[in-house]
């Protein structure tokens, strides 16, 4: 490398601006900008990015300050002192357990595919694990190594990209960045000029289409455009497209979908006590556009915790009817048959997994302890929250706009208890919101939108906006997924169809546990469901009904929605002693009313109707499914764009395409500046047919020279008079003008 370049280089940001560095910077900065995305969405669905920001930003400058001062080892030293300090950290607001064991299950696991999302304390792990991998990658590539740069920030997008939290998009805007930064670099050492980067350009804009037509670079599902990509159909499997294959295929995380169906396949039936919701598993991190279980799972060891209060003895047995990947359980499980023990696993939630899958005619048996609590026991349960409870189930992401809360203060303004504030909240959606499956999915937050833009929607609309008004409000709850009872077919005994799959809510109260409650109208989705059932056996369908019911006395009919564990009267003129009336319609303080809070006639809907469960229109329309691109797509869009017009320039084609519009359109202005173009146009075309007018001719005798006619005499004189003259009317500059077009053959093309 030259001094010169050398000076050049080292004047950046001082005395001036090297070029070539500046985008070898710019793609070291893109690689960073991609895996700190990622960082910034984990803290920011705790609702707290703004201290990733600072800690982004100090490790960055802190990396440019002692670029110049501190040798590579000294900084290797300083990366790896910030991740371990961050990795205590981490471990300290763990639960008390062997230090070691959450690190290294936790690693295997994060390196097999588990999100960093289901992380309890994901926002300390960002805080704790990022400012190493920035300083290192920053302080690299200002010293000028950009390949280590790239080894140590490529490293972290790949540790995402196994984690499955780095989309498509986010990865390739960082291998984009990783080029830029390898081969620009490569020209800076060299002292090579900006130019020379010419074919780069086209070759990353060809990158970029090409992974948009066919990926190359693997990646995970995306927080953004990509994110839950798999539910949108509702997932594989058993009922895809359903909102059964929605809600209890999406495992460890729950995508909002857009418009489902119904399944009437038999699931399994089931003989219990009593009837239940018979839940099959809770999510507790709300991520906006989506729900997370957090935690790790462990093996079943012959027993779960009681809840806290007073509780009823429910057993249940289940006998699959079609393949069951799931644990169905009456809240709160507390045992399993040994014929399902081996192969069960709990969740961080207290949840039943399974590990594998059940058979036709396969059979098991739970043991439940459902809570029991009266309204009263209820309204003086107090706020008096475990901490750990309180402090991961009132968490909300930063998209939750203040309105959410606002138009929830409103609602339960006379609520006094969080039992009466979970009671308003649930009466409400169930009054203001109708009920369908023809729904846009929401672009943004889905609770704000399904609260403010939407009028109907599924049970997972209306769970997610009712445990979000819920946290706004500071009362834990979280979102549940499972089955409704079924259809009764004996005084003990049920059968579970597909579309018994259901979403409600859990919030916690004090000394009792989570209390169930269903926001969802009942009435509309058991008219769906009826309708879904009665279609299949209009259509000889053999797989929604069983041939031995339980007995020729019993009549099978539908099961109503079971009421929830706590006293609910359905008309105020029948509630409990001392429950307050919950009001259908709100009031602004003035006693206005407020219109937009009332929906007269919620209804069902479960054809399409062209957007009328949402806010209308397509949402598959348009290249980002009629939703605005993410700033990664709009950066990848700019590059290829750039790429794009440097491969037009250097095949020539821009110019040709500039003197060919040049060269047929002459806007007026002046009729000298107008007779002078008309010539230049001239000389031009008479080139292109003969050949140029050389330097020592005059253009008269170039005119003579070449045989050209009397047009072209004649926009030579009126040029001369408009030059040497400085007189032209603007008669004789149009005339010069309508020459040449005529001679160019631009009339009677």
């Amino acid at each position: 490398m030259s001094t010169d370049t050398r000076s050049r280089g080292a004047s950046l940001g001082l005395g001036g601006i090297d070029p070539v560095r500046t985008v070898a910077l710019g793609g070291i900065a893109l690689l960073v900008s991609a895996y700190a995305s990622v960082f910034y969405h984990f803290v920011d669905v705790t609702g707290e990015p703004i201290l990733f920001v600072l800690v982004a930003a100090v490790a960055l400058a802190a990396a440019t300050r002692l670029s110049d001062s501190i040798r590579f080892r000294s900084a290797a030293v300083v990366a790896v002192g910030l991740l371990a300090a961050g990795l205590t950290l981490y471990v300290l607001s763990l639960p008390r357990r062997p230090p070691m064991i959450p690190l290294v299950t936790d690693a295997i696991a994060l390196m097999t595919g588990r999100s960093l999302l289901q992380v309890t304390n994901v926002d300390l792990w960002v805080l704790g694990v990022s400012p190493g991998p920035l300083f290192l990658t920053w302080y690299l590539a200002m010293r000028r190594r950009y390949v280590a740069g790239v080894l140590a920030g490529g490293g972290t997008l790949a540790f995402l990209v196994l984690t499955t939290d780095a989309s498509t998009v986010t990865t390739l805007l960082g291998v984009v960045g990783a080029i830029v930064a390898v081969a620009v670099g490569d020209m800076d050492r060299r002292g090579d000029s900006l130019k020379a980067a010419e074919p780069l350009a086209v070759l990353l804009a060809a990158l970029i289409v090409l992974s948009a037509i066919a990926p190359v670079v693997p990646a995970g599902p995306s927080r953004t455009a990509d994110t839950w990509s798999r539910f949108q159909t509702g997932g594989a499997g058993a009922g895809g497209g359903t909102v059964e294959a929605n809600l209890l295929e999406a495992d460890n995380q729950l995508g909002i979908a857009g418009n489902l169906s119904l399944s009437p396949d038999v699931r399994f039936r089931v003989e219990s006590d009593t009837e239940s919701y018979w839940q099959v598993g809770t999510y507790d991190r709300y991520t906006g556009d989506g729900w997370v279980r957090t935690g790790s799972t462990d093996s079943y060891r012959g027993g779960l915790d009681r809840p806290p209060g007073r509780s009823q003895t429910v057993r249940q047995t289940y006998t699959a009817v079609d393949e069951l990947e799931v644990i169905p359980a009456a809240w709160k499980p507390v045992s399993v048959s040994e014929s399902v023990a081996d192969d069960a696993r709990v969740n961080d939630l207290d949840g039943l997994e399974l590990d594998g899958s059940l058979s036709e005619g396969d059979s098991f048996s739970v043991t439940s302890q459902v809570p029991v609590a009266s309204a009263e026991e209820l309204r003086a349960a107090g706020t008096d929250y475990p901490s750990s409870v309180a402090e991961r189930y009132t968490r909300l992401p930063s998209s939750t706009s203040d309105r959410v809360a606002e138009r929830t203060e409103r609602i339960t303004a006379r609520a006094e208890t969080p039992y009466d504030t979970a009671r308003v909240v649930e009466r409400w959606l169930e009054n203001n919101k109708g009920y369908s499956l023809d729904v846009q999915r929401p672009r943004k937050n889905v609770a704000d939108e399904f609260l403010f833009e939407m009028d109907a929607g599924y049970c997972t609309y209306f769970a997610t906006t009712m445990v979000v008004m819920l946290r706004t409000q500071d009362i834990p709850a979280r979102m549940a997924v499972g089955y409704t009872p079924g259809e009764r077919v004996a005084e003990d005994e049920w059968v579970v169809r597909g579309y018994n799959a259901h979403a409600w809510v859990e919030a916690y109260f004090p000394e009792v546990g989570w209390v169930r409650f269903d926001p969802t109208p009942a009435g509309p989705r058991q008219a769906a469901e009826q309708q879904e059932l009665t279609n299949a056996r209009e259509n000889n369908r053999t797989d929604v009904d069983l041939t031995d019911t339980g007995g020729d006395e019993w009549t099978p009919t539908p099961t109503a929605t079971p009421a929830p564990l706590t006293p609910r009267a359905e008309q105020p003129a029948q509630e409990a002693p001392g429950e307050m009336t919950i009001p259908d319609r709100i009031t602004r303080p003035g006693g206005e009313p407020e219109q937009d809070l009332t929906l007269s006639n919620p209804s069902v809907t479960t054809a399409p109707t062209n957007g009328s469960g949402g806010s209308g229109g397509d949402e598959s329309s348009g290249p980002f499914g009629g939703r605005p691109p993410t700033r990664e797509e709009a950066t990848l869009g700019a590059i290829v764009l750039l790429g794009l017009v440097v491969g037009l320039r250097r095949s020539g084609l821009t110019g040709r395409a500039y003197r060919a519009v040049w060269l047929r359109y002459q806007p007026t202005r002046d009729p000298e500046t107008d007779a002078e173009r008309a010539f230049e146009r001239l000389e031009y075309v008479l080139a292109e047919r003969h050949r140029p007018r050389r330097p020592e001719e005059t253009p008269r005798q170039y005119l003579t020279a070449i045989g050209a006619d009397e047009r072209a005499t004649q926009v030579a004189y009126i040029r001369e008079r408009a030059r040497y003259a400085g007189k032209v009317t603007r008669e004789e500059a149009d005339e010069a003008v309508s020459l040449v077009d005529d001679i160019v053959g631009w009339r009677g093309v």
